[in-house]
């Protein structure tokens, strides 16, 4: 996960050709009079999506990832949190869905404020939770724009991996892990 303010864009070209493309494309239109809406880019490989909302309630808000797609999140107007998170503090509730790259956890995680004019990336193992309030809902505008990754996430967690994890944690101390805790 990257977090900055757009007039550093440049810094991060070298993350890749699509993400320099998007971050130009950020940098270099006007957002004031878009519509919410999908904008392609370069087709599939990157387009945007411009909204417009009101930020949630915490209690709200879901974690999600993606598995061929990096989210670069742009605030045009207003302010929202930004909750981040790793795989081990999270659980799946909704499998990964192919056709909406798209998969809902719940659990515990950080959060960032995002200001407008600032960006964050997000990683397809970057567990996240946009959208939220600061204290209480405000109108944001946003553009997030999706960048196909070359390599898909497969170490996302799914439901086999949440209970293996489960499975492991409750494992009894045995006579061999008592002497090596002891």
């Amino acid at each position: 996960m990257i977090y900055d303010h757009l007039k550093n864009a440049q810094l991060y070209f070298s993350l890749g050709g699509r993400i320099e493309k998007a971050l130009k494309y950020l940098s270099e239109t006007n957002f004031t009079n878009v519509e919410p809406g999908k904008y392609e880019i370069e087709g599939d490989n990157i387009f945007a999506l411009v909204q417009a909302y009101d930020t949630k309630p915490l209690s709200s808000g879901r974690w999600e990832a993606h598995k061929n797609y990096i989210d670069i999140q742009y605030i045009i107007l207003g302010k929202e949190k930004i909750g981040f998170t790793e795989s081990s503090k999270v659980i799946i509730i909704e499998e990964y869905d192919e056709s909406t790259d798209y998969a809902i956890y719940k659990g515990d995680g950080n959060f960032l404020y995002a200001d407008e004019g600032h960006f964050v990336i997000l990683f397809p193992t970057d567990i996240h939770m946009p959208g939220i309030a600061i204290n209480i809902p405000r109108p944001v505008k946003k553009v997030v724009v999706k960048v196909k990754t070359d390599t898909a996430a497969d170490n996302l967690p799914d439901k086999d991996n949440d209970i293996q994890a489960v499975e492991e944690k409750e494992q009894p101390l045995t006579e061999d892990t008592q002497q090596t805790l002891g």
